[in-house]
């Protein structure tokens, strides 16, 4: 991260900064497309091909039953437990609240116009397992499922010669997650959105994963035969604002978090110090080597940079521009701020609020936009996993109150069917 310190760059250079790494959508198309079209044909043969070739299934056995969630529970250990159970607690809390509301509204009289939402009845959910185990997302898209209501809720992980970790399996027996199936990749998303004679598709699938499941999730969602999905995604990012009062431990400690995700994360430090730049940098030589996963957060780090700027509005911008998944505001009086971001998956406040809560157990949901996205899209809710549906109901002086409105416009469009459906009724 030392080599690529930024000074007070003018907008041109600033916009170049903006850029992400390119991802090589073509070549991930091409391996990934025929492995769907083969699931879309094949059915669960082809899913058994793939899981076995790249997982080491080999009983076909995909489907977790009872007796595995049993193992689990019993086998992992009293701390891991508890801490499931608490993070399980708060994502419950906070997303309880974000249960729309109905709500009906007369426009004008006897004309009454009403919005009511229902959960989607099939869903599925993409846990990654890949580089590392992640029960945390087991709970932000199994919680606010079960709250939204939805009647299935599917959920596939990548497996080990046909195991699922333990720690996963228990998560998702305590949100109530019992269709588990033992596969990851591609060859999950194609079973989740094109089924099998066995197995129903879904409507909607949720979840990160790697360029791999990224890719195959965007196909699907463009497919009529496939199915929608929760939103774009690329590699996980951090942006962190920092002015002279921050703590160059605690921000570096908040970099290498993300850092050691995977070699695609995004990194970036703002500040108007450039002090505070130089501690930082060096306080993650020292931090990083105690990481047992040091490879991965070199290897991001190699994409990373600074920028120093005149003063926090600018940096504000720039992140505003820049739309980060995470943003942490390193800076004093913190809460201040909250107006002025606009592009942000979500925001962390204050020197004593790192990243690592909100993944794991703050409350708030850490399936968020990346690459950008946040400047259109939220990250998950529990509307997420909802659909709303509008009703009307009118009344014939309802009807004869708007008709005149109705009419004059289906004449502007010469769609003289839809004039004399309210015209008929009059008569």
């Amino acid at each position: 991260m030392k080599n690529y310190i930024y000074k007070y760059l003018s907008q041109i250079e600033l916009n170049e900064l903006l850029q992400r790494p390119a991802i090589d959508l073509e070549k991930t198309i091409e391996i990934v497309k025929p492995v769907l079209n083969e699931i879309k044909s094949g059915g669960i043969e082809a899913v058994y091909k793939y899981a076995e070739k790249f997982e080491g299934l080999k009983n076909k056995n995909l489907l977790v039953n009872d007796e595995e969630f049993d193992v689990a529970e019993k086998s992992i250990d009293a701390k891991i437990k508890s801490a499931i159970d608490s993070a399980y607690e708060n994502i419950f809390k906070f997303h309880k609240r974000q249960f729309p509301q109905n709500y009906e509204v007369e426009t004008l009289a006897g004309v009454k116009c009403s919005r009511e939402f229902r959960a989607i009845e099939n869903v599925g959910l993409y846990i990654p397992g890949g580089n590392a185990v992640l029960p945390s997302t087991m709970l932000m898209l199994g919680v606010p499922a079960k709250i939204a209501g939805c009647k299935r809720i599917v959920a596939c992980s990548p497996s080990k010669n046909g195991v699922v970790n333990n720690i996963l399996l228990y998560t998702a027996k305590k949100i109530g997650v019992n269709e588990f199936y033992k596969t990851g990749g591609a060859q999950a998303v194609g079973l989740m959105a094109y089924g099998t004679n066995e197995i129903k598709k879904v409507e909607k699938i949720f979840g990160p994963g790697n360029q791999f499941v990224t890719v195959a999730k965007m196909l699907v969602s463009i497919d009529m035969k496939g199915c929608t999905i929760d939103m774009p995604a690329g590699p996980s990012e951090v942006l962190i604002i920092a002015d002279k009062s921050a703590n160059a431990e605690f921000i570096a400690a908040d970099l290498l978090s993300q850092a050691e995700h995977g070699k695609d994360s995004q990194v970036i430090l703002i500040s108007n110090s450039e002090l505070i730049i130089e501690k930082v940098n060096d306080e993650i030589q020292k931090q990083i080597m105690q990481l047992p996963r040091k490879d991965f957060a070199n290897k991001s780090l190699e994409n990373a940079f600074s920028l120093l700027v005149e003063n926090i509005d600018q940096a504000i911008n720039f992140s505003n521009d820049y739309a980060p998944e995470h943003l942490i505001l390193h800076v004093q009086n913190a809460e201040s701020l909250k107006s002025k971001i606009q592009n942000a998956g979500s925001v962390f406040l204050g020197e004593y609020s790192p990243e690592s809560a909100g993944d794991y157990a703050s409350g708030t949901n850490h399936s968020l936009p990346t690459y950008g996205y946040a400047k259109s899209f939220g990250g998950v809710t529990v509307e997420s996993f909802m659909k709303s549906i509008t009703f009307q109901n009118l009344t014939k002086a309802g009807l004869k109150n708007i008709s005149k409105t109705v009419e004059n416009l289906a004449d502007a469009e010469e769609l003289f069917a839809h004039k004399n459906a309210v015209s008929i009724r009059l008569k």
